[in-house]
């Protein structure tokens, strides 16, 4: 499902691009990039978006991801503390000092993670999920198959450099957008500017959390094999889109870079609503049922990018089952709408009954069993 809107989401941008013109994305001093609209996953601009890449710090988008899983799931509690492990404390890079005489906060090493970038609280929350980094790196592998992020392979929780330590742009936007959609709670830590840990101050290495007020997120990486590497998030009143910025010079490169491929996304394309969650958009006649008809539509908002000003010219045509026999699960498809742009086609979204339909009883099978017949 999520697959097909995504793929469905960049049809459209491609067609409504015909429909009117709109400037080729910035050109850009990077390995690779990726441009995402949020709301829908289409795609805006890439180059390179598949190439398996070095991700560096990164990486700690999936740590972070497991470890606000494990919050919500009650596995760990955000007052819990952990004293970082001799492995965690001698591991090098960016760290927050945590202290091995002292124990730290999940609340607090979560946020020198996420603003520090510390590879001694990335360790010590592997451990407290896992009992050991080298399972909690089979988590990450694990989780990040369940996202659909196909080019991707962890061996640690930090990205420190390994020859089987890889991403891709795309896998990591996919990664980006999962962060912000399954846990909002927690995404406001990403906008923090500065951190304070065991008397020392460190800012936020991202630097466009400094020059512009819509963007929110994410993080930033860097290793002398990977380069500078940037993902960023910046919001609008109803729209958000992600960057990815991999292999930059610079940090001010990755910055700078990263700023105009979010300002091409916002400047020269809309994503309007097309539906809304849980909102029925027709009702499909079903046989043998307990009813007779079932709503139909869609389990989450339905978005479409376009270049900016086309979207009221997507057009939607319903499309039902004809001949729908009960029983019918909830999420079943039942249909579909097809979308078009100034009469070309665009594609279609699958259909879902909101609600189970059990079989009706033996008088009403047999009844429409006829009906079925005769139609």
């Amino acid at each position: 499902m999520k697959a097909t809107l995504i793929a469905l989401a960049a049809a459209l941008s491609l067609h409504a691009a015909a429909a009117l013109p709109v400037p080729a994305a910035p050109d850009l001093s990077a390995r690779a990039y990726l441009l995402l609209d949020f709301n829908s996953g289409s795609t805006l601009a890439a180059k390179n978006p598949d190439t398996r890449i070095e991700p560096a710090s990164l990486t700690k988008l999936m740590t972070a991801y497991l470890t606000f899983q494990a919050l919500k799931e009650g596995r760990l509690q955000g007052s819990q503390q952990f004293t970082v492990s001799e492995k965690g404390w001698k591991t090098e890079g960016s760290r927050m000092f945590l202290d091995p005489k002292k124990p730290a906060s999940v609340d607090d090493m979560i946020r020198g993670m996420i603003v520090q970038s510390g590879n001694d609280a990335c360790v010590t929350l592997a451990e407290a999920i896992a009992g050991s980094e080298e399972t909690f790196a089979g988590m990450m592998n694990q989780q990040a198959l369940k996202l659909g992020m196909k080019g991707s392979h962890f061996m640690n929780s930090t990205g420190l450099p390994h020859p089987q330590h890889y991403t891709t742009a795309r896998d990591l936007g996919i990664l980006a957008a999962a962060i912000i959609r399954d846990f909002p709670q927690y995404y406001p830590i990403y906008a923090l500017k500065e951190f304070r840990y065991n008397n020392i101050s460190q800012p936020n290495r991202n630097q466009l959390l400094y020059r512009d007020p819509q963007v929110d997120g994410m993080k930033t990486g860097h290793t002398e094999s990977a380069g500078y590497c940037l993902v960023a998030s910046k919001k609008s009143a109803d729209r958000r889109v992600l960057s990815v910025i991999l292999g930059t010079d610079s940090d001010k490169t990755r910055a700078d870079e990263s700023a105009r491929l979010l300002g091409y996304g916002m400047q020269f394309f809309d994503t309007p609503r097309l539906f809304a969650a849980r909102t029925a958009v027709a009702q499909a006649r079903v046989f043998k049922g307990a009813q007779d008809s079932v709503a139909a539509g869609f389990d989450r908002d339905q978005y479409v990018t376009v270049v900016k000003g086309a979207g009221a010219r997507v057009q939607k045509q319903i499309v039902l089952k004809p001949a729908l026999v009960a029983p019918l699960k909830a999420g079943e498809q039942v249909g579909s709408v097809k979308l078009s742009l100034d009469g070309k086609p665009l594609g279609e979204l699958p259909l879902k009954a909101l609600a189970a339909v059990p079989e009706a009883g033996f008088f009403g099978r047999s009844i429409d069993s006829l009906k079925l017949w005769f139609n």
